[in-house]
C-alpha cells in the first residue's frame, strides 16, 4: 500500500531530528508541514519567506538528501507561505531557488546536492607504527582483528558499521583501530580519515560552544569519511557533547560513512551514556579484545626485541610472558626497563636481572613449586607416566627424566640432595652426579637448554 505524503514527511522529520540539535530542529523544521505531494512535486508550508532563505542557506544538503531518500530522487521542492499571517488569501507558492532537483546548492557545492567539491585534506592523526603488519595475532584478538581488516580492505562494505571495540586498558585497542585507518588511507589517500580521543573531542566541543562556532564544529565532523574515536567512555556524563555526537553519528551513518569506536567497557556497562547512543553503538558490530594470552605476550616480546635489536634468552622471554599477563603496554614497559637496567649496569640481560626488575614492577607469579609438581611436569614433557620415574628402569628416556627431576628439585624446590634421593630411592651421590651432569651439559647442548626452559616455563605458569 502506498504511504501517504504525511507519513513520508513524518519519516523526514525523524531524520531531521536525529541529525540536528533540539533547538535547531524545533526552530527550523518542526514548523514545516506538508501541503501536498503529486507528480514528484512536494509542497511545504513555511511561516515566511525569510524562513525559506534560512533553510536553503543553512540546511540545503540535509533537506536534499532526506527528501530524496524518503520521497524519491525525482522530487522537486516547493514552499508555500502567507504574505500576511493567518491570511490564506495572501498565500504564495514558490519553487526552490534550484527548481530541479529540489534544493539549491550552498556556495562552493556542485549543482547536484548529492555531490560536492573536494574538501581540503586533513591530518588523520594516525601513528604510522600502528599497522596491521606489526599487530601480533592470537586467539585473544583474532575476531576483532579479522573484522578490522575486513573494514579496512573494503570501506564500502558497511556490515560492521559502527565497529565498537572494547577491552581492558593496554590490550591493543588503540593499535587496532588506528591500523584500520592507516590501511584505509593506504588504499585511498584522498579518504578523510580522522583518529581522535573522546577527551579531545569534548575539549573541541567546549571551545566551539564558547566561541559560537558549534555549527562549524558539526560541519567539520560531518565531512569525515572514517571517524575513529578512542576511549569513547570519556563522554559519560557529558550530556551536551553526547547530544552533539549523537547528531554527528546519525549524519555519518545516514551518509554511509564508517564509524569506529573503542572503549574500556562494553556498551551495556556505560552508565551515564544516553540510551539512544548506546543503542546506536550496538547497531553494527561489537568485538572484545581479551587479555593477551601467553602466545600473544611472547610474540609481542619477540617483535619488540627484534625491533630494538635485542637478543633475549628463551628463559627470559618465558619468565616475562608468564608473569606480565594483563597488558601489552605493560609488557613493552617491562622490556624497556630491563634494557635500561642492563645498559646502566653494563651487564647482559639474563634471568636473574629479569627477576630483579619484575619483582619491583609487577606481582610475580609465586607458584609454590614442590617435588610432586616437578615430577608431573617432567613426565608430561618427556611423554611418560610419572610412576616410571620412581621405578628402577634404566631406559634412556626414563633415566633422562629422573635426572631432570633431581636437577629441578634442587634448583626450584630447594630440596637437600639427601631428601631428593630418598624420594626417588637413590643415594646422595647419585643425585649429586645427576645435578652436576645437567649443569655441565647445559651450556653445550641446545636441546637440553630447550627442555629445561620449557619445563621451567610450565612450572611457573
Amino acid at each position: 500500500m502506498t504511504q501517504s505524503y504525511t507519513t513520508l514527511w513524518d519519516k523526514c522529520l525523524q531524520i531531521f531530528r536525529d541529525n540536528l540539535q533540539p533547538e535547531q530542529f524545533d526552530a527550523w523544521f518542526k514548523p514545516l508541514t506538508p501541503v501536498s505531494f503529486s507528480d514528484n512535486k512536494l509542497v511545504l508550508m513555511v511561516p515566511s519567506q525569510y524562513f525559506i532563505e534560512h533553510l536553503e542557506g543553512h540546511y540545503t544538503k540535509l533537506l536534499a538528501r532526506t527528501i530524496y531518500k524518503v520521497f524519491g530522487p525525482e522530487t522537486k521542492l516547493y514552499y508555500h507561505f502567507n504574505q500576511v499571517s493567518n491570511e490564506p488569501s495572501t498565500g504564495v507558492t514558490m519553487g526552490s531557488s534550484n527548481p530541479s532537483p529540489a534544493v539549491a546548492p550552498t556556495p562552493g557545492a556542485s549543482s547536484n546536492p548529492f555531490t560536492r567539491t573536494p574538501l581540503q585534506d586533513i591530518n588523520a592523526q594516525l601513528n604510522p607504527n600502528y599497522t596491521f603488519e606489526n599487530y601480533c595475532d592470537s586467539m585473544s584478538n583474532r575476531v576483532a582483528r579479522s573484522i578490522g581488516e575486513a573494514i579496512a580492505n573494503d570501506p564500502k562494505c558497511k556490515t560492521f558499521n559502527p565497529l565498537f571495540v572494547f577491552g581492558a586498558p593496554g590490550v591493543g585497542k588503540t593499535h587496532l583501530i588506528q591500523a584500520i585507518g592507516i590501511r584505509i588511507k593506504e588504499k585511498n589517500p584522498s579518504a578523510r580519515v580522522l583518529y581522535i580521543t573522546a577527551r579531545l573531542f569534548e575539549s573541541q566541543y567546549t571551545t566551539a560552544v564558547r566561541n559560537g562556532k558549534i555549527n562549524d564544529f558539526i560541519n567539520f565532523y560531518q565531512s569525515i569519511d572514517t571517524l575513529i574515536i578512542d576511549d569513547i567512555q570519556d563522554l559519560i556524563g557529558k550530556q551536551g557533547t553526547q547530544n552533539t555526537f549523537f547528531h554527528i553519528f546519525n549524519h555519518l551513518i545516514l551518509n554511509q560513512k564508517q564509524i569506529i569506536l573503542a572503549s574500556d567497557c562494553c556498551p551495556s556497562k556505560m552508565e551515564g551514556m544516553e540510551k539512544r547512543l548506546i543503542s546506536r553503538f550496538t547497531m553494527g558490530m561489537t568485538a572484545e579484545l581479551e587479555s593477551p594470552d601467553y602466545q600473544l605476550r611472547k610474540e609481542v616480546l619477540l617483535q619488540r626485541a627484534e625491533h630494538d635489536g635485542l637478543e633475549l634468552p628463551d628463559d627470559v622471554l618465558d619468565y616475562i610472558a608468564s608473569n606480565v599477563t594483563e597488558s601489552i603496554r605493560e609488557l613493552e614497559g617491562i622490556l624497556v626497563s630491563i634494557t635500561a637496567h642492563a645498559a646502566i649496569l653494563n651487564v647482559d640481560i639474563d634471568l636473574d636481572l629479569t627477576r630483579k626488575v619484575l619483582s619491583n614492577a609487577v606481582k610475580v607469579n609465586h607458584r609454590q613449586i614442590n617435588f610432586e609438581i616437578i615430577t608431573q611436569e617432567v613426565a608430561n614433557h618427556y611423554g611418560i607416566e610419572s610412576d616410571r620415574i620412581f621405578s628402577k628402569s634404566r631406559k634412556r628416556e626414563v633415566s633422562d627424566a629422573r635426572q631432570m627431576v633431581m636437577y629441578l628439585a634442587k634448583k626450584h624446590a630447594k630440596m637437600p640432595l639427601t631428601a631428593i634421593g630418598t624420594r626417588l630411592s637413590r643415594t646422595h651421590a647419585t643425585v649429586l652426579y645427576a645435578c652436576k651432569n645437567i649443569e655441565e651439559r647445559l651450556p653445550l647442548e641446545k636441546q637440553l637448554q630447550a627442555d629445561v626452559n620449557k619445563i621451567e616455563s610450565a612450572l611457573i605458569k
